[in-house]
């Protein structure tokens, strides 16, 4: 699964971490991620954010 990048933070979107504060668990991939998720650092979209 590739990681993605939030093109204003630099905030990675890791999916063998997954974003658990966010709720969203380890293994989940960027497109099982809801469309209304925003990253947690700088709150950008997450149509935003680019494959690293």
């Amino acid at each position: 699964m590739n990681c993605y990048i939030c093109p204003v933070c630099g905030h990675i979107y890791d999916p063998g971490l997954g974003e658990p504060d966010d709720g969203i668990p380890q293994g989940s991939a960027f497109s099982d991620v809801p469309a209304s998720w925003v990253c947690p650092v700088c709150g950008a979209a997450k149509e935003k954010f680019l494959p690293e």
